[in-house]
């Protein structure tokens, strides 16, 4: 709670006012009013003869006192005193000795006080519940702008940020440029009968750099640009989201040609009839009017929907029509050239050591995104600050990608021998098989340092970008994440909870091959299961089941062959090269991590597992005796040998135990 606030409200404004309204009568009643006096002198005065005039008040229990001086008195009296009072200056008047009579007030409400008791309660809820309005409203913005948008304008002054500053995602700035130039020059593109898209959603996995890329349409537009988040439209009183779309078209219509940018737009874009009893009124009330807002009736143009989400499989099929998202655009993670061109952005003011390839670098990190290549560098400056140094070095980027990957190192967790050793055999298990398979990315790291969740990691990096993977390349994979406990289970006989992760992994990628990627001969190329990430409840539940209880079964078994097979290559590999695996263990127990040139000298006298056979596929075909076709210098085609030729690994990233 903001008290600075409150205090700039007028609730201290009101109780300084009564405060002052009770000071000041006590004052001026003070300085008009009778001198207090005990309550024997008052008897006494009365009993001498000396009254002119009295009045006895009941409900406050008090006597005022006019002498014949023209003095004022006043004493208090407890209660039941009060008829005795009046029964003594009785007698005094019939004496004749109080000339100017008395008068009585009898006890009774204080109307003043009765009014405010009564009022104070509906005072105090009509103040709660405008300072809780004013709250909501964020700003005190007040309640009459309940329906207005939140949207932001961008503005001249802020810091401008340019397609200069995006790297990594070539073709979504290209598409974003067409947008540009014709919001600047839209007479080249009416020439031609070209019609501006209404809407361009940016689609992609978190941190690939969505929301950096609408930044840079504000700062190269020109136009008056209004950001806003999906959450801001939606409030626990209906109506008031669909009232915000209307208010936000508004304005921008007031000031097109306009940008408007919606950020987390699976917030209100959601598909509609998703949810228990038909969904959230006023979340399809609001997504209603968005649609509406984008094409429907009003043709009147010139505002742009600029929408970013990393959910598209989840929004409303109305939404995403031409007409509304005209344009689609997958900001995907980078690859090699991506990478090192982000790199290259965020290099910019880090004093980095001139021996750094930061095309090494790049290599190190398939699968990274240009949020996560920003935090490698952040994390390798401030390990370079902590430890005094002036240059970001190697040592400093090794750490920061581990601490990308795996998190940060736990230096205060000490492992004793004997599971340190378990953990170097487990890893060592790991690499060993990895090294040993032609269908495996080469082993770059193994270290038993406990870092993260993880007591210790095996890391696998492909030399070579890859965007499809084989099935003698996931039966590698498979016996490669099984490695670790197979050799716990060969030198140990007593496997641990270390492979829990790896176990998981590989069950994953086991029921993929057979559900999704037909790589079963048994069950042959056929898509078992409707696969939805996001939970409909009232829709669909997740995972829908559309086979047999007897296809449920084989399934089961076919993962459990997929299984049990990796499991059986890995301990035959381990079993082979035992010496080279006691090698392994005792050079880790001494170094604790190993670089790539290092597990390469280790694994020199490996015994490694020829290829596989031809798969002749869920049909039983015979395979061809004719190979793949290889196009030489001068274009023609020639035939290579039929022998299959390992393609380039899969990315598979640290293996922690």
């Amino acid at each position: 709670m903001d008290f600075r606030r409150i205090l700039r409200g007028p609730i201290i404004w009101i109780f300084a006012a009564l405060a002052l309204l009770v000071i000041g009568s006590n004052i001026v009643s003070g300085l008009n009013g009778p001198k207090n006096v005990d309550t024997y002198k008052v008897v006494d005065s009365i009993n001498q003869g000396k009254a002119k005039s009295a009045v006895v008040d009941g409900t406050n229990l008090r006597i005022d006192l006019v002498l014949t001086d023209g003095t004022k008195i006043r004493a208090s009296f407890i209660a039941g005193e009060g008829p005795s009072l009046l029964t003594l200056l009785e007698e005094r008047r019939v004496a004749g000795q109080l000339t100017g009579g008395y008068n009585a007030i009898t006890p009774k409400g204080n109307v003043f006080l009765t009014l405010l008791f009564s009022l104070l309660p509906i005072g105090i809820v009509v103040l709660l519940l405008f300072f809780f309005m004013s709250q909501m409203q964020g700003g005190g913005r007040g309640v009459m702008n309940f329906g207005k948008s939140k949207a932001k304008m961008v503005s001249k002054d802020m810091p401008k940020t340019t397609f200069a500053d995006v790297a990594g995602a070539d073709e979504a700035v290209e598409e974003l440029q067409e947008i540009k130039e014709f919001l600047q020059e839209p007479a080249k593109f009416q020439a031609v009968g070209a019609k501006i898209p209404k809407g361009v959603l940016l689609y992609g996995p978190p941190g690939t750099g969505k929301t950096l890329l609408a930044r840079a349409v504000a700062g190269e537009a020109g136009v008056p640009f209004y950001s806003i988040s999906g959450s801001d439209f939606v409030e626990m009183f209906v109506g008031v989201g669909a009232s915000r779309v209307r208010d936000l078209f508004e304005q921008a219509k007031a000031n097109a040609p306009a940008i408007v940018f919606v950020d987390e737009i699976d917030a209100v874009g959601r598909h509609r009839g998703a949810g228990l009893g038909g969904g959230h009124d006023e979340r399809e009330q609001t997504l209603n009017q968005l649609l509406v807002e984008m094409d429907g009736f009003d043709v009147s143009g010139g505002v742009i929907l600029i929408a970013a989400t990393n959910r598209p499989d989840i929004l409303d099929p109305a939404l995403l029509r031409p007409g509304r998202f005209d344009r689609q655009i997958a900001v995907d993670r980078p690859d090699l050239e991506g990478r090192l061109a982000i790199l290259n952005v965020h290099a910019k003011g880090k004093p980095i050591e001139p021996t750094i390839d930061l095309r090494t670098v790049a290599r190190r990190t398939p699968g990274f995104t240009g949020a996560d290549l920003a935090n490698v560098l952040n994390e390798a400056a401030l390990l370079t600050a902590r430890l005094g140094k002036s240059l970001l070095d190697n040592e400093a980027l090794d750490e920061a990608i581990d601490r990308v990957i795996a998190g940060p190192q736990k230096r205060t967790r000490v492992m004793g021998d004997h599971e340190k050793t378990i953990t170097a055999y487990h890893e060592g298990g790991h690499a060993l098989v990895a090294a040993a398979l032609p269908n495996t990315d080469p082993v770059h790291k193994i270290t038993i340092l406990p870092r993260g969740r993880a007591l210790g990691y095996t890391m696998v990096l492909p030399d070579q970008e890859k965007y499809s993977t084989t099935r003698n390349e996931m039966l590698d994979q498979l016996a490669y994440m099984l490695g670790g406990r197979a050799a716990e289970e060969l030198v140990f006989h007593d496997p641990t909870t270390g492979a829990s992760n790896d176990i998981e992994k590989a069950t994953a990628v086991a029921r993929a091959m057979v559900t999704q990627y037909g790589m079963t001969e048994r069950l042959g190329a056929i898509r078992y299961g409707q696969e939805n990430s996001e939970v409909f409840l009232g829709r669909d539940m997740g995972h829908m089941r559309d086979y047999s209880e007897e296809v449920a079964a084989a399934i089961d078994e076919e993962v459990r062959a997929f299984i049990e097979q990796a499991h059986q290559e890995a301990f035959e590999i381990l079993v082979d090269n035992r010496d080279v695996l006691d090698s392994l263990v005792v050079e880790l127990l001494e170094r604790e991590t190993l670089d790539k040139e290092q597990v390469a000298r280790i694994f020199e006298p490996l015994r490694r597992r020829p290829g596989r056979p031809p798969w002749t596929g869920s049909a039983r075909r015979q395979p061809s005796d004719r190979g793949p076709v290889k196009v030489a210098a001068n274009g023609s085609a020639n035939e290579v040998a039929s022998e299959l030729e390992a393609p380039a690994p899969t990315p598979d990233g640290a293996d922690p135990v």
